[in-house]
């Protein structure tokens, strides 16, 4: 019973975070005059209602799930620090290539999560806090809430302003039910790199990517 419990929390928690990762799957022309708190709470919405009215992505269709993050979703990630921070001080001592494969296989693992986790959406709103911001401010917390038929799930979104060209609020790491994203999968990254190294960790993500595509 209670491992069923727990299964079902995790399942709880992997959805949570693909509504909050999904907020920013929409263009942002925008991005540079909206305010992170207004920006987050539009692509909430906007995502949200793509999700309920596409059945292919509800059904788990990976390559839909693919095209969505690659062309949609990473643009408005800074995929780079969040792998650098998931990966932690092992990062600096990677070599290009190790970054690079490592950026690679983490985004795999996540898509494949997202392919599972979008069809189970059905029925949640979203609404997001006031959010008080200077014109200095480079980092902010953005603060979210989730409603479906149960209690009402608390989001926390960490957003940085990009400078130059293109410049706007990009996301880089989230909280569900207290859970950072970036820290959880530090603790779990740190138990591979310390008995297999750098290449260990991404030998393991590399093999269970390819078990979760046996199983898409």
């Amino acid at each position: 019973m209670k491992n069923r419990m727990k299964r079902t929390f995790l399942r709880q928690i992997l959805v949570l975070l693909t509504i909050a990762t999904a907020a920013l799957a929409a263009p942002t022309a925008y991005a540079e005059d909206e305010a992170p708190d207004v920006l987050i709470k539009r692509l909430l919405s906007d995502v949200m209602e793509t999700i309920k009215n596409d059945k292919a992505i509800r059904a788990g269709d990976t390559a839909k799930v693919v095209a969505l993050v690659d062309s949609r979703i990473m643009p408005n990630v800074n995929f780079q620090r969040m792998t650098a921070s998931a990966v932690g001080p092992a990062w600096r001592q990677a070599s290009p290539e190790q970054q690079k494969r490592l950026q690679e296989e983490f985004k795999i693992l996540l898509v494949s999560a997202y392919a599972g986790a979008l069809a189970q959406l059905k029925d949640q709103t979203v609404s997001t806090k006031p959010l008080k911001t200077a014109v200095e401010d480079k980092e902010v917390l953005v603060r979210a809430e989730i409603k479906g038929s149960g209690e009402t799930i608390q989001l926390d979104y960490r957003l940085e302003k990009t400078p130059g060209q293109g410049a706007g609020w990009r996301i880089f790491n989230l909280k569900v039910m207290g859970v950072w994203l970036v820290e959880t999968y530090r603790s779990q990254f740190a138990q591979e790199m310390n008995t297999k190294g750098v290449d260990g960790l991404i030998g393991t993500l590399s093999e269970r990517n390819k078990t979760n595509g046996k199983k898409a």
